[in-house]
């Protein structure tokens, strides 16, 4: 059944609004927005779909959305929602087609000076070493088994193969690999589609991108993440390609076949779900584990190919360029986390969709090395403006399930970015801003032109007033890679 009626939206505070609960609805909504963000937010069903998620069985406290929220298939990209293990569920719609589409940022020893007239160079030398754009497929071929083995062991596969370093491991979250990953859940046509895609960037909104820290704002936290002003630093966005998406694929169809038979009642047919302790729950989720697992073993080949060409582009040596992983973080992804909920410890399956994980300091889940500071969290911008990292905080813990935003957010569709753009070079605008942009098509630009988003500092700065996570350091775009 469709909701009817139009939704009821109270302002609580500068930073929250709520959705009271109505007909159907287990737990309101909660929004994390501002006046100007919450008035383009209303311009899309995104708070239909806060409303809707709230109707799920097994959710608790509230339907979260963050400031960069926009429509998405079920939930809202930028939705959060956290279920009850024993009478919740899972939804495919709730983790999103790219299973952990993820960011990772890596610190080098460079500063401005040593780049600035090298920046093309650079740009050129990246865009022709990583394979990227609808399809691609990257130099690494994999076998049924050798794959099997990407999806149960995820990053680890690749350092074990020669492609990064242990170090790695312990700056990505989880460290790489959720362990309940079973390759024997997903279908042929899902490691088909695998086998030729590991080690690409992908298209859309992912990109590789060489940036420069513009401003701290926490010295203490940008100390352990060893960053300093006018640093080089290298973001890598990218996902689980066409393995995840069909991954996902396959278990929204599989989902929809049985939804008639397990008595759950849906405000959208997009929420399709499984009780998380039913067969169909379990198999997803070890089916989403391999794409998560895909995802890491993928921005795991990727640095290691990135980190190689700047050594040669720069004549430089390992030591000399330092490109360390400061931390990678999942975007889209379901994980049984524990949270205290009034007051006891218990163990939940939070959805984080277009979402960031943001842990406090002490964390176990915290990396030892940031851990009396906190979780890196990372949130990139669009391609002209800038990008953030940020620290995760208590009270993030307390309001979110330790979560927060995860980009600027969409404002415009894709077709509308393109049609705004006819006549205009996009590449020539970029380089006017001194940003060096390179792309498999103009239609890739034009689909990613900076005004298609919303801007990244209005949105940070709604997590950072509402204290869900705060903020380290800004960065400024010099070239990026699209796919």
């Amino acid at each position: 059944m469709e909701i009817k009626g139009k939704l009821t939206i109270e302002k609580v505070d500068d930073y929250h609004f709520k959705i009271p609960c109505s007909e159907g609805m287990q737990v309101p909504g909660l929004i994390y927005a501002n006046q100007k963000l919450i008035d383009d937010i209303k311009l899309d069903e995104s708070l239909r779909q806060v409303a809707n998620v709230a109707h799920l069985p097994g959710i608790i406290k509230y339907s979260l959305a963050m400031p960069d929220m926009h429509w998405g298939y079920g939930f809202p990209i930028g939705g959060v929602a956290a279920f009850d293990l024993e009478e919740g569920i899972i939804s495919p719609g709730g983790v999103g087609y790219d299973i952990n589409c993820g960011c990772r940022i890596l610190r080098t020893d460079l500063t401005l000076p040593d780049v600035r007239d090298k920046m093309r160079q650079l740009v050129t030398a990246l865009f022709r070493g990583i394979p990227s754009g609808v399809g691609s497929t990257g130099k690494i071929k994999l076998n049924v088994n050798e794959e099997k083995r990407v999806l149960r062991k995820g990053a680890r596969w690749a350092v074990e193969k020669g492609y990064g370093d242990m170090e790695d491991l312990e700056r990505t979250e989880d460290k790489g690999v959720m362990e309940d990953a079973d390759p024997e859940v997903v279908s042929q046509r899902a490691l088909e589609r695998g086998r030729n895609q590991l080690g690409t960037l992908g298209s859309g909104n992912h990109f590789l991108e060489i940036g420069v820290v513009d401003e701290i704002y926490d010295q203490e936290a940008a100390r352990a993440f060893d960053l300093f002003e006018n640093q080089i630093v290298v973001s890598i966005h990218s996902g689980s390609r066409g393995f995840g998406y069909q991954v996902c694929d396959d278990f929204i169809k599989a989902m929809l076949h049985k939804t008639g038979k397990m008595n759950i009642e849906l405000p959208d047919r997009q929420l399709v779900c499984a009780y998380l302790k039913s067969e169909m729950g379990k198999k997803y989720y070890a089916g989403m584990a391999c794409a998560a697992n895909y995802a890491w073993a993928n921005r795991e080949v990727l640095t290691h190919w990135t980190r190689e060409i700047l050594e040669k582009t720069l004549n430089l040596s390992p030591g000399d360029l330092n490109m360390n992983l400061v931390y990678d973080v999942c975007h889209n992804i379901a994980k049984k986390e524990v949270h205290t909920i009034d007051g006891k410890e218990r163990k939940v399956c939070v959805h984080r969709k277009g979402a960031t994980r943001a842990f406090p300091a002490g964390h176990q889940d915290v990396p030892k090395v940031y851990r009396e500071v906190g979780q890196p969290v990372l949130i990139p911008g669009d391609m002209g403006r800038c990008s953030y990292v940020l620290v995760g905080t208590e009270k993030a813990m307390e309001e979110t399930f330790g979560s927060t935003c995860h980009g600027a957010g969409r404002l415009m569709s894709r077709t509308k970015a393109k049609k705004s753009c006819r006549g205009r070079s996009i590449a020539q605008e970029m380089e006017e801003r001194g940003i060096v942009v390179m792309a498999e098509g103009r239609a890739t630009l034009a689909e990613e032109i900076p005004e298609a988003y919303k801007d990244v500092s209005d949105v940070v700065e709604v997590v950072h007033q509402a204290g869900i996570s705060k903020k380290v350091a800004k960065l400024k775009p010099l070239g990026v890679v699209k796919g």
